[in-house]
């Protein structure tokens, strides 16, 4: 079954709360990053805790070993159950973030490849493979890849094999539903349900990837 995400980028504690509630019986998690969060603060979690739904920090966390751990013993203490962070800058930064994780009970993925255009300008000629590598060897419950180049999820899938793989890049961005479905664990949706005139309806719609 592939997991529906929701992508929560909209940095007003009302329309997002709105949203969330309206969203909850058609998606299986809320991905928060910093549009929302910087607009709120962390304790956006004490209100988006209603629907009961798993909620994912995606701050991308890209720093030294002690600052990805502070952030991320912040991230899981605010409520949080899952948080993202990139690969590149190393195992040692990685496995801080991936420890803190489950310490907590918590989940972390890494960010192997990015879904939009810019991203084969670092991510490719066997970067993303080696941080998908690098997931695999710190112990990451799993990576995010593109849903907007589905051959390169094929690619990434053959390196962490079991582990979840979450794809952004459905619908605004151009990734097809039905070709990245099957090929991942979840996807990550965000305009193409929050930007909608009625975002329960698109939630519904895209929901049908659960069958």
């Amino acid at each position: 079954m592939t997991e529906l995400i929701l992508a929560l980028d909209v940095p007003d504690r009302k329309r997002a709360l709105k949203i969330a509630e309206s969203c909850a019986p058609f998606i299986d998690a809320i991905k928060v990053g910093y549009p929302l969060v910087l607009s709120t603060g962390l304790s956006i979690t004490e209100d988006l805790a209603g629907p009961g739904l798993p909620l994912i920090a995606d701050f991308k966390i890209a720093d030294i070993p002690n600052t990805n751990r502070l952030i991320c013993e912040a991230v899981f203490s605010a409520g949080f159950d899952a948080v993202i962070a990139h690969g590149f800058v190393g195992s040692d930064a990685a496995r801080a973030c991936i420890e803190v994780a489950h310490s907590h009970s918590g989940s972390a993925y890494i960010v192997a490849e990015m879904s939009h255009p810019g991203a084969t300008e670092f991510f490719h000629d066997g970067v993303a493979e080696r941080i998908a590598k690098l997931a695999v060897a710190c112990r990451a419950d799993g990576i995010i890849a593109p849903a907007t180049r589905p051959e390169r999820v094929v690619r990434l899938r053959q390196i962490v094999g079991e582990k979840a793989i979450y794809s952004p890049g459905v619908g605004a961005q151009g990734g097809d539903l039905d070709t990245i479905a099957g090929l991942v664990d979840g996807v990550i949706v965000g305009r193409s349900i929050y930007a909608a005139d009625d975002p329960a309806a698109a939630a519904e719609r895209l929901s049908c990837i659960r069958r």
